[in-house]
C-alpha cells in the first residue's frame, strides 16, 4: 500500500462457535449425503453410481470387450469424483467381487481379490473390467428422460443424480457405510423374493411387515452358510430394520474328518484355521489332532478338521468352534438410507419396499411422459409429411422457387416451424408413392402408442399392472435360488474348560507352607516327595486333570484352579499365595478334588460341622470364597469326603480322647455357614484347651486311624460301636495312650 492511500479493509465478523457449528454441520451433511448412505432408489453411493455411469459412457457394456480398470478409474475420478485414485479402483473391485456383492455390477478379468484376503487384488493397470449384466437393470432406462441430471463437479458435464434402477437394489446388494453419527448395514437379499414381495405390496398395499417376511424370510448372503437366526429375531428385524443375523458354516463328516465346506459371509478361510490353530497351540483344543485347508478351483472351500480320536463329540466340537471362531458370524443390521425425500432414516422392510415402488412408480411415469412427448412429436411430424405428400407438386414449386421457402410453406398449408423444417429436410428418394405408404402405417401404429401410453399414466391400475409385469420379467431374466439356506439350529455353546482338558488321573499335593504340584497318577506317595527346607507334606486329593482342585484356609475361605494347570510334581510347586490373596493371618489347610455334586464333610475345630458339596466351593476369585464361618478362635479342620456308595458313619474326637459315631444322615447338608454342633465340647474343657481333633466319615469295610503322636489305634466299622451315640453328645473315653488325640485319618 503507498503512502498517502487510505484504504479500510471489512471483515465479516463471526463468533468462533457459530462457524465452527455451522461448517462441521456442512461437514457432515456432505459426508451423509455424498459419500457414506445409499439412496433408495438406486441402492447406490455416489461414488458407485459414477463408476457405473462412466463404464457405460465407455461403451463397457456387459456384450463389449474388456477395458484396463485405469481407463475406467480415470474417468471417474477426472470427470465426476475428484478423489483418491485408489479409494475409486477399490469400490469398483468391490462391485465385481462375487463374494462381496450378491449381484456384481462390475464383470472383473484379472485377480480381484479372493475370499481369504478380499483386497489381495492386482493393480488397476493390470485388471480388465466391463459391467455385468445385471447393471443394466440400474441403466436400461437412463437416456428415456427419467432421472435428473446435474453439473459435475466442475460444471463441464452432466452426470445422473440418480440411476433409473428397474429393481430394488438397495436391498438386493445392500450397503454397508459409516456416516457422521449415523451408519448404515444393509444386508443382500434374493431377487426373486424381493420381487416377490414387491408385487405382494403392488396388489395389496395394507400387507404387514409379517405377512411381507413370508416372502422375504431373512437376508440371502453370496456364500452357501446357513442362517440360524430365530424366526421371531428375523421378524423383529423387519419389523423395526435394526437388528442383527447370525451365519453357521457348513459342514459334514468324511471319514474320519470334518470337512467345512461353506463359511459365513466375509469370513477369511486363513481366519479360521488361524483362530483354531492358536487354540490347539495353547493346549485349549486338545480334541484336533490336526488341520489342513484343502480348497481349491473345483471346492473353493474346504476346511479339513482331524479329530483326536472316533470317541470326539463331532457335533459339541463343532458348537465350540462356532462359538468360539468365525465359523459363526453376526451381522448387524440398520436400514438406514436416504429416501426420496433426500432425508436419511431407518425404515422397515415394508416401508423400505413402499418408498422404492414410489421411486420406480414416478420413474415408469417418466419415462412413459418421455415416450409420449415422443410419439406426439412424431406424429405431428408425419401430419405435416402427409400434407406435404397430398401436395407435392405444389410443395416441390415453392421450394424451387422461393428464397426462403420455409414461411411460405408454413402460410400456405398451414404448417408449424417443425413440420416445415421436416418437409425441406425430406431427401428426393423419400418422395416416391412407397414412402406415403409407410408413413401412414407409422402414423397409425403410433397412434395406437399414443393411446396405450394415455390409457396406462390415465390408470393407477394400469400402471401397477405395468410396474408387476416389469418386475417379474426382470426377475424371471436375472434371477435365482437362494443361496443361505435358513436353518433352525441350538446356540452354539463354548465347551468347558474341563471338556476340552483330557481326563487323566492325578494326585494334588499341598505342603504346610501352602505350595502345590500335581503328580500324573494316584499311585504316588506324596510324603516321600521332596520338599523345600523347612517345609513338608500336609495334605493330598487324589482326582482327574479336567476337574478342578480346591483349596481351603483356616479362614474357611476356598480357592480353586485346573488341576491340569498346576505345576509338575517333579518341581518343588509354586506357592498358593502367588495365585490367590487369602487373608493375612489364614494359612492352607487342605486340598480337595473331585465331582461338583461330591458330598465333603466341612468342620472346625470348635466342634462344628456340616455337610457340602464340592461345587459349593468353585469360585474364580482371587480372594476366595467364603464357606465356613469359623468361630473366633477356631481353625478350619482338613475336608473329608463322603463316600455315596452307602450310609456313612461321622467319627469325630477331641484332644482330651473323647470320640463319637453316628450316621451322616443325622447332619444337615448346607451351601455354606457355621454347621451344627459334631460333638459336645462343655464350656469349661473347652476354656481348658479341648478342641476337636478331627472328623472323618466312614462306609462299610472301612477303617479309621485315630492319631495320637506318632502311634495310631485302628478302629473297624464294628469298632465304631463302643462309641455310638447321637449328634452332639460327649462321646466315649479312648483307651489310655491314645487320650491326646492329633487327628483322624481313613486307613489305607
Amino acid at each position: 500500500m503507498s503512502e498517502g492511500t487510505n484504504m479500510a479493509v471489512e471483515f465479516e465478523r463471526e463468533p468462533l462457535r457459530l462457524y465452527a457449528e455451522r461448517a462441521y454441520l456442512d461437514y457432515a451433511m456432505y459426508v451423509v449425503l455424498d459419500r457414506a448412505l445409499p439412496h433408495i432408489g438406486d441402492g447406490l453411493k455416489p461414488v458407485q453410481r459414477r463408476i457405473v455411469y462412466a463404464m457405460s459412457e465407455l461403451g463397457l457394456s456387459a456384450a463389449s470387450r474388456h477395458k484396463k480398470s485405469a481407463r475406467t478409474v480415470g474417468d471417474v475420478i477426472g470427470k465426476f469424483h475428484p478423489h483418491g485414485d485408489s479409494a475409486c479402483y477399490e469400490a469398483m473391485v468391490l462391485m465385481a467381487q462375487p463374494f462381496s456383492f450378491r449381484y456384481p455390477l462390475v464383470d472383473g478379468q484379472g485377480n480381484f481379490g479372493s475370499p481369504d484376503d478380499p483386497k489381495s487384488f492386482a493393480a488397476m493397470r493390470y485388471t480388465e473390467s466391463r459391467l455385468s449384466p445385471y447393471a443394466r437393470v440400474l441403466l436400461q432406462e437412463l437416456d428415456q428422460g427419467t432421472v435428473d441430471w446435474v453439473p459435475n463437479f466442475d460444471g463441464t458435464l452432466k452426470e445422473p443424480a440418480r440411476l433409473p434402477a428397474r429393481l430394488p437394489n438397495v436391498l438386493l446388494n445392500g450397503a454397508q457405510g459409516i456416516a457422521v453419527a449415523m451408519a448404515t448395514d444393509i444386508p443382500p437379499h434374493n431377487l426373486n423374493e424381493v420381487v416377490s414381495a414387491c408385487v405382494r405390496l403392488l396388489e395389496a398395499p395394507k400387507t404387514s411387515v409379517e405377512e411381507l417376511c413370508e416372502h422375504v424370510p431373512a437376508p440371502d448372503f453370496p456364500t452357501r452358510a446357513e442362517i440360524v437366526t430365530p424366526r421371531e429375531d428375523l421378524l423383529q428385524l423387519y419389523a423395526t430394520g435394526n437388528g442383527s443375523v447370525r451365519q453357521r458354516a457348513v459342514w459334514e463328516s468324511e471319514g474320519e474328518e470334518i470337512i467345512v465346506i461353506a463359511l459365513p459371509h466375509q469370513v477369511s478361510p486363513a481366519r479360521v484355521l488361524e483362530q483354531i490353530a492358536a487354540q490347539m497351540q495353547a493346549k485349549k483344543l486338545p480334541l484336533v489332532a490336526d488341520l489342513r485347508d484343502e480348497s481349491d478351483h473345483e471346492h473353493p472351500t474346504r476346511l479339513v478338521i482331524v479329530p483326536r480320536s472316533n470317541r470326539v463329540d463331532r457335533e459339541a466340537l463343532m458348537a465350540h468352534l462356532f462359538a468360539t471362531t468365525d465359523l459363526e458370524k453376526s451381522y448387524r443390521v440398520n436400514f438406514n438410507v436416504i429416501g426420496n425425500d433426500g432425508k436419511p432414516g431407518v425404515r422397515n422392510l415394508k416401508q423400505m419396499l413402499a418408498e422404492w415402488l414410489e421411486f420406480r412408480r414416478a420413474t415408469v411415469t417418466r419415462r412413459l411422459e418421455h415416450r409420449l412427448d415422443q410419439v406426439i412429436d412424431r406424429l405431428h411430424v408425419l401430419d405435416g409429411l402427409l400434407i406435404a405428400f397430398l401436395n407435392i407438386d405444389e410443395v416441390i414449386h415453392i421450394i424451387r422457387t422461393e428464397d426462403e421457402p420455409k414461411p411460405v410453406l408454413m402460410e400456405r398449408f398451414e404448417l408449424t416451424g417443425t413440420q416445415a423444417e421436416a418437409i425441406l429436410e425430406l431427401k428426393l428418394r423419400h418422395l416416391a408413392r412407397l414412402e406415403e405408404v409407410k408413413i401412414r402405417g407409422e402414423k397409425e401404429t403410433l397412434e395406437v402408442e399414443r393411446k396405450t401410453l394415455e390409457q396406462t399414466l390415465g390408470s393407477r391400475a394400469r400402471m401397477t399392472r405395468l410396474i408387476r409385469d416389469e418386475l417379474l420379467a426382470d426377475a424371471e431374466r436375472y434371477g435365482d435360488q437362494r443361496r443361505s439356506p435358513i436353518v433352525t439350529r441350538q446356540a452354539a455353546q463354548a465347551l468347558k474348560e474341563s471338556d476340552l482338558v483330557p481326563s487323566e488321573p492325578v494326585t494334588v499335593i499341598l505342603s504346610e507352607q501352602g505350595w502345590v504340584r500335581a503328580a500324573k497318577g494316584h499311585e504316588i506317595e506324596p510324603a516321600e516327595l521332596n520338599y523345600r527346607s523347612g517345609d513338608a507334606f500336609l495334605h493330598a486329593a487324589r482326582g482327574r486333570s479336567n476337574q478342578l482342585a480346591c483349596f481351603l484356609d483356616s479362614a474357611g475361605r476356598s480357592y480353586c484352579l485346573p488341576a491340569h494347570e498346576l505345576p509338575s510334581a517333579r518341581s518343588l510347586g509354586e506357592p498358593l499365595t502367588g495365585r490367590f490373596s487369602p487373608p493375612a493371618d489364614a494359612a492352607f489347610g487342605s486340598v480337595l478334588i473331585g465331582d461338583d455334586d461330591e458330598r465333603i464333610l466341612l468342620s472346625t475345630d470348635a466342634g462344628y460341622g456340616f455337610i457340602g458339596r464340592i461345587g459349593d466351593l468353585h469360585t474364580r476369585l482371587k480372594a476366595g470364597k467364603q464357606v465356613v464361618t469359623v468361630p473366633k478362635g477356631a481353625r478350619v479342620l482338613p475336608v473329608a469326603p463322603i463316600s455315596d456308595q452307602a450310609e456313612g458313619v461321622i467319627v469325630c474326637a477331641t484332644n482330651e480322647g473323647y470320640l463319637l459315631a453316628y450316621y451322616v444322615s443325622e447332619l444337615p447338608e448346607l451351601a455354606r455357614g457355621k454347621g451344627n454342633k459334631l460333638i459336645n465340647i462343655p464350656p469349661k474343657a473347652r476354656a481348658g484347651g479341648e478342641r476337636m481333633a478331627g472328623a472323618i466319615v466312614i462306609a462299610a469295610g472301612q477303617d479309621c486311624l485315630v492319631w495320637a503322636g506318632q502311634r495310631y489305634l485302628r478302629l473297624s466299622w464294628s469298632d465304631t460301636e463302643n462309641y455310638w451315640g447321637e449328634r452332639a453328645q460327649r462321646g466315649a473315653r479312648l483307651p489310655r495312650g491314645f487320650r491326646r488325640v492329633t487327628r483322624l485319618t481313613l486307613a489305607d
